[in-house]
């Protein structure tokens, strides 16, 4: 099967967790502004990333959002969220999906003016896969020959044919391998990343060079807790052209204040207007809005502690804890009608969602089957003490994580409320090092259109999002034949029974699929918002 044909039946659709913002700073667009020689820079509302801006290393909005700007891959999607190649000539699959042969396009170069090479592909995806790496992405590279969980290994799918021609055999048939290439973890990265043993540096990793629209201002352009600011490459020549003369993300602590900052001209672009203006933004900056369903995702996960074990007892919790949310209520009067009930576990923007999962009737809100269930966990082991859903306080959550909880404490009559944590850096890094001992919010903005993307990276062992350790081999086996389908179609059929299986085992709660609210100043134009949400900020441009 093609890449064309494939994108075809993927359909529109899916950085890994919803975006929140933390920190500030001024962003006057003064000095060097690289390509164009003006200072005409578009300012967008961005977060701290949570770790060095290494593609694989990256899985959250914050980092992810620049390293879309400074790094290119084999394909790039476009706003409706089909493929097209960027840095491949071409990628032809065996008949059965189970080898590509990947050529590239001949002179291309990073900004540092190196030329891409398959070399460059090769290392980078050997890097992300090592295992003594821990690469928050590496799990991407799973399908791919030589790829190991428990020891580092080489991927030894990955061939050379020459600079500009190499070849990826995969485990077994995987339909929808081209599709992912356009995610940042598959970018290739410059000889200038690694040390003499091979090592990707944290030199690199604070001002990275990449094959993007993009570069990195300057030595320093990463200014943190402030913002980032970024420049047109002159060497790039894809389709993704910079309209402006860079851009700079800048970090706020607080949303409403980002908000205020468009309401005064002070920030160009946000790509989500704070809960406390939901019912008044279309009036305060009309016309200059967008209100659409996009690939996003919201829940919340409970860890496996004490009575949320993944046994009976915790099954009965969370489900008990799931009908006790009156999602409709929450979604109308917290959000406006900008957020629509969960149904599932992926998004209705995508191809393979449907609203007729079995077993989905536990996202449904019923108070007497959650009191029923809740009362058989109890005998088997009474719970005591409170309920806490943990989120960051930058990020616009407050409204409906109180909401939250009290219908749960309303419903179960069990103490439940809200924990705030200063920053979303703060909470990612508990999340990641598994110290947070408290249900936590979580999202999912996905990293390239298929249904898979919203299954294998936050619920398969090991995934690269799997933030509670789930753990199902009934799952695994779905997900795997799921992969080794030779259509979408059939695998989007493997997917939604390993979804049942999510039903009964909760690792997260849904709660509502996202639409995107972003606002835009007076002082831009030509502002859109793509599949996932995201600003195409290459297409902005400056008044």
């Amino acid at each position: 099967m093609t890449l064309k044909k494939i994108a075809a039946v993927a359909a529109t659709a899916a950085l890994a967790l919803t975006t929140a913002a933390c920190g500030s700073g001024d962003s006057s667009g003064s000095g060097d502004s690289g390509a164009t020689g003006g200072s005409n820079y578009v300012t967008l509302n961005g977060t701290e990333p949570q770790s060095l801006l290494i593609p694989s290393a990256t899985n959250e909005v914050g980092g992810g959002r620049i390293i879309d700007m400074v790094f290119a891959g084999l394909v790039y999607y476009d706003q409706k969220g089909e493929s097209h190649n960027e840095i491949a000539e071409s990628i032809d699959a065996n008949d059965d999906s189970t080898k590509f042969d990947i050529k590239l396009k001949k002179g291309l170069k990073f900004s540092d003016d190196t030329e891409v090479k398959a070399d460059n592909f090769i290392k980078a995806w050997n890097d992300a896969g090592k295992l003594s790496n821990a690469r928050l992405s590496g799990a991407f590279m799973e399908p791919i020959k030589g790829y190991s969980d428990k020891e580092d290994s080489e991927l030894t799918g990955l061939k050379k044919v020459d600079n500009y021609h190499f070849t990826v055999e995969l485990n077994q048939p995987t339909a929808d391998f081209p599709l992912r290439l356009g995610y940042s973890a598959f970018a290739p990265l410059p000889d200038s990343a690694f040390d003499n043993d091979g090592k990707v540096t944290d030199e690199f990793g604070e001002n990275p060079v990449g094959y993007g629209p993009y570069k990195m201002k300057e030595e320093g352009a990463w200014e943190h807790n402030v913002q980032a600011t970024l420049v047109p490459n002159p060497n790039y020549e894809g389709d993704r052209k910079p309209q402006n003369d860079g851009l700079v993300y800048k970090f706020y602590t607080k949303m409403n204040a980002a908000y205020a900052d468009v309401l005064a001209d002070n920030l160009d672009v946000l790509d989500e207007v704070d809960e406390s203006a939901f019912s008044t933004y279309e009036q305060d900056v009309a016309g200059r809005f967008f209100n659409e369903p996009v690939a996003r995702s919201d829940s919340f996960a409970i860890p496996y502690i004490e009575h949320f074990q993944n046994d009976e007892e915790g099954q009965l919790r969370r489900q008990a804890i799931s009908m006790a949310i009156d999602r409709d209520e929450i979604t109308t009067k917290v959000f406006h009608k900008t957020r629509t009930p969960a149904k599932d576990f992926s998004a209705p923007v995508i191809n393979g969602y449907t609203d007729k999962l079995k077993g989905n009737e536990v996202l449904e809100f019923n108070p007497e089957k959650a009191k029923e269930l809740w009362q058989k966990a109890d005998e088997i082991s009474k719970f005591s003490g409170t309920l806490e859903i943990a989120y960051n306080a930058d990020g616009g959550h407050q409204g409906w994580v109180d909401a939250v909880s009290n219908s749960i404490k309303n419903t179960l009559g069990i103490n439940a409320q809200g924990k705030s944590y200063p920053d979303f850096k703060s909470l990612r890094t508990e999340i990641t090092d598994r110290t947070i001992k408290t249900a936590f919010r979580t999202g999912w903005q996905a990293d390239y259109p298929a249904l898979s993307n919203f299954l294998t990276p936050i619920f398969k062992t090991n995934g690269s999002a799997n933030d509670v350790d789930y753990s199902n081999p009934d799952f695994d086996k779905l997900l795997n034949e799921g992969d080794s389908s030779t259509s979408v179609d059939e695998a989007n059929e493997h997917y939604q029974k390993a979804q049942e299986i999510l039903m009964q085992d909760l690792p997260v709660i849904p709660t509502w699929y996202q639409n995107t609210v972003g606002a835009w100043s007076n002082n831009v134009d030509n502002v859109e918002f793509n599949w996932q949400g995201v600003p195409e900020a290459y297409k902005i441009v400056k008044k």
